[in-house]
Formats: C-alpha cells, sequence, structure tokens
C-alpha cells in the first residue's frame, strides 16, 4: 500500500515573487531538487492547478504538495505469512517449510511476503547477525521454490551453521521432475554459473563463473520426463535449474530457463517442479546430526501424478 504526506500552506508575503520550487523549498523544508521532482509528477497544485517549478507565487496563494513517503525496499515488514510450516524450533534455530511464492528475506523489486517477515510477526526472535534485511539467515530457496529451510535464532547458532554451508558440510536433498531422461541416469554437473550477460534476473554455465557442482540420480523414469533426487554439493543461485537447463533437462514448468510451455500446461505446472525435500546438519548447540523433512506440496504432487498417468 503507498502512503503519502498531504501538506498545504498559504504562501506569506515574504515568497511574494518567488518561483513554485523556490517557495515550496522554504515552506515544506525540501531542496529545491526535490521540489521540483515532485511539480514534475504533478504532485503540486498552487490554487487548485498544476504549476510548473518557475511560475511565481503570488502571495495568499494556497499551495498543496503531496509528498509520496519513500519506502526502504530492504525494510523487514513483520506479516504472519499463510501457508509456512514450523517444522522445528528450538533455541538456537527453527526450521521451516517454505510455500511457493514467498522470498526469504526483502529484496529490490520484491514486494510480496517473506520468510524473515513471517517469523517477524509471529513473535520469532531470530539472530542480528547478518545484513539487516537478511538477521539470522544462512541459506535461501528461490521465491519459486518450495521446501525445508533453516533459519538462526543465536549468534552462535548463525556462525556455526554459516561455516557449516561455506564448507558444504550440509546435506541438502531436492528433487525434481525435468523433461525427458537425462543421460545418464546418475551423474555429477561440474560447471561453473555466473549471471546469464543477456539478462541479470537469470544464470547461465559460463566460463569464469563461480565453481558449482550438482549431483542428480534418476527416482523414476516416465514417458515425458523424470524424477530426479538431488544433491548440492555448492549453493549458487538457481544452480539446480541452470545445471539441468544445460544438460537440456530442463525442470518441467521452469519457463525462465527453456521448459516446454505446452508440456507445463499439460501436466498443470505453474511453476518449476523442484522442492527441498530434506535438509540435514550437525546441530549448533548439542554437535548431534539432525535431519528434517518435507512432503511435496499439493500442486506438485498433483502434477507428478499426472505424469505419472501419462505413460
Amino acid at each position: 500500500m503507498s502512503q503519502s504526506d498531504y501538506r498545504s500552506l498559504p504562501v506569506p508575503d515574504s515568497l511574494a515573487g518567488e518561483r513554485v520550487d523556490s517557495a515550496m523549498a522554504q515552506m515544506f523544508g525540501l531542496s529545491r531538487t526535490r521540489a521540483a521532482d515532485l511539480i514534475a509528477r504533478d504532485l503540486v497544485q498552487l490554487d487548485g492547478t498544476g504549476t510548473a517549478k518557475s511560475d511565481r507565487v503570488m502571495p495568499g496563494a494556497l499551495l498543496e504538495v503531496t509528498i509520496p513517503v519513500e519506502v526502504d525496499p530492504l525494510a523487514v515488514r513483520a506479516e504472519v505469512v499463510e501457508g509456512i510450516g514450523i517444522i522445528y524450533d528450538d533455541d538456537a534455530i527453527v526450521v521451516i517449510d517454505k510455500p511457493v511464492g514467498v522470498a526469504v528475506h526483502p529484496s529490490p523489486g520484491w514486494s510480496g511476503p517473506t520468510v524473515v517477515g513471517h517469523l517477524a510477526g509471529a513473535g520469532f526472535r531470530i539472530a542480528t547477525s547478518g545484513a539487516s534485511e537478511r538477521q539470522g539467515i544462512v541459506q535461501r530457496l528461490d521465491v519459486g521454490t518450495s521446501g525445508v529451510m533453516v533459519i538462526c535464532k543465536s549468534e552462535y547458532a548463525y556462525s556455526v551453521l554459516k561455516n557449516a554451508f561455506r564448507h558444504r558440510t550440509v546435506d541438502k536433498t531436492y528433487h525434481a521432475v525435468v523433461q525427458g531422461h537425462p543421460d545418464p541416469l546418475e551423474g555429477t554437473i561440474d560447471a561453473p554459473i555466473a549471471r546469464h550477460p543477456g539478462a541479470d534476473y537469470k544464470f547461465a554455465v559460463l566460463d569464469g563463473g563461480r565453481p558449482s557442482v550438482t549431483h542428480y540420480s534418476t527416482l523414476e523414469a516416465h514417458r515425458f520426463a523424470s524424477l530426479l533426487e538431488v544433491h548440492l554439493e555448492t549453493g549458487r543461485t538457481h544452480q539446480i535449474r541452470v545445471h539441468m537447463s544445460a544438460l537440456k533437462h530442463p525442470c518441467v514448468g521452469d519457463l525462465t530457463y527453456g521448459a516446454d510451455p505446452t508440456l507445463a500446461k499439460r501436466f498443470k505446472v505453474t511453476r518449476q517442479w523442484l522442492h527441498a525435500v530434506k535438509l540435514g546438519f550437525e546441530h549448533p548447540e548439542t554437535g548431534s546430526y539432525v535431519e528434517f523433512e518435507s512432503p511435496y506440496p499439493a500442486d506438485l504432487a498433483a502434477s507428478l501424478e499426472t505424469i505419472r498417468a501419462a505413460d
């Protein structure tokens, strides 16, 4: 919801003959640049009509200004998000089941719900380590990817798990339904990933990119698609999606990375078929190995059944 600050004042005698932008600056405490911007955006009226920055004001004229309140795109907005499930919770960590359509933390260009906003709205106190918009966050899932993830509540847990993810000692297991049948049916993709040179919202396998390693095995082979179990050795943005697309077997429904829209429509897949099913690591406080799982959400389960039935 956009917010704005409405102000209205008569022009004092002392500003008679001043330019509108100059009068605004003195009357409302704005810079002349800011005043000129508001005038250009038709947010200023002089005696009930629009005005130009170089117009002159007369004493007693009513100067009305609507000043939009600038919202910090990285500010955490506390709100309970429907669909986020709490799998496990103690003093050190909270493990959640993230639904599709929820970002992990705020970012420029994203105005939808976030995991950190949900935790704040639900009364969870999480670690303050890390940038303000992603405090306590040691891993991320794409907005369009669902599944299990861990957030740290204590500073010690944040330090330990951040280090564990950095040194690749966390077991991250995903299930993906991809188009066709990968050859071989089980393998490792070791290919560097970098931002796509032609589209900054995408990534691609490129020489000079960051080292990226994905292990996969085929669980089910169907007529048009395969269900894979995927283990990430590294954790690059869009890694599974990029690597499977590079193999010419994109995730079903992943139109960003080359999936067939006709096939996606046939199997009623409205997002990439990719789910974080399992997460295992040494608990930062106890040192014991813990493992958490997330079942397929209803939309992915239904589409998989449709794919199976098409054999």
